[in-house]
């Protein structure tokens, strides 16, 4: 199958702008980012969306919806120009703001409005910021430990495994998976799985050599091919065709 050379050697770049600027001090404990979208295309691109285990709140063409956790990769069409302005969560931030168990959602696209029951008349991040302290709920001490959990897992390369991460923060896996199924909406399994697999897409992206074999191993997987599969299970190619996006 042809490739679209759009999505080829970073050429995506002469066609997307993104910006993502930060919350407020006292947004900061739910929200990680704003973001930002435009592109200009005169022929449909299919985007790539990979998956994280955060919750968005997007906004374009007059419509606002909620983006549940998405357990494996998603397929945008971008045609003409346009614009999405998004509100990125923290791992558990949304779950006060939902009132229920964030895995709920999981897959999901919802309209906003059945969340914070209108959206805001302009979008902007100032605008969009004045909307959420509106409806700002109580801090949840359970949303900031799931948040937690979450950086750590991102930033111990050594932790392939639930029962690892569960004896490292003191609980049971159990445990584990009754936090993460009510605050990020995704099981600390998957979680573990995305952010190792996030360090090839890292290496890729600053031009690193990869010895595909060694970095399997060096992620805890037996070999080669069950690396292979995970990767195409969570990226939609396999390791080497997602490299030539790079």
């Amino acid at each position: 199958m042809t490739r679209d050379a759009r999505g080829l050697g970073g050429a995506w770049t002469r066609f997307q702008r993104h910006e993502f600027p930060s919350p407020s001090p006292d947004l900061a404990r739910f929200v990680a980012r704003f973001w930002v979208v435009t592109w200009d295309y005169d022929e449909p691109y299919r985007q790539l969306v990979v998956p994280y285990p955060k919750v968005h709140l997007t906004f374009r063409d007059g419509d606002a919806v909620v983006n549940g956790v998405s357990s494996g990769h998603r397929i945008k069409v971008l045609e003409g120009r346009s614009r999405v302005f998004g509100v990125e969560f923290r791992p558990g931030g949304f779950r006060p703001f939902l009132g229920a168990p964030v895995s709920a959602i999981m897959d999901r696209e919802i309209d906003a409005r059945e969340v914070f029951g209108a959206v805001p008349s302009r979008i902007d991040v100032e605008s969009v910021e004045e909307f959420l302290r509106e409806r700002l709920p109580e801090a949840d001490p359970r949303a900031d430990e799931a948040a937690d959990i979450v950086a750590f897992i991102a930033a111990r390369p050594e932790i392939a495994r639930v029962d690892l991460l569960a004896k490292q923060w003191g609980t049971s896996v159990r445990g584990l998976q009754r936090l993460f199924a009510e605050y990020v909406g995704i099981g600390p399994k998957w979680v573990i799985r995305r952010y190792r697999l996030h360090e090839v897409t890292e290496r890729l992206a600053k031009g690193a050599e990869i010895d595909w074999a060694s970095l399997a191993v060096e992620l805890g997987y037996a070999d080669q091919a069950h690396f292979a599969r995970d990767f195409k299970e969570m990226f939609g190619e396999p390791p080497t065709r997602y490299a030539e996006r790079y």
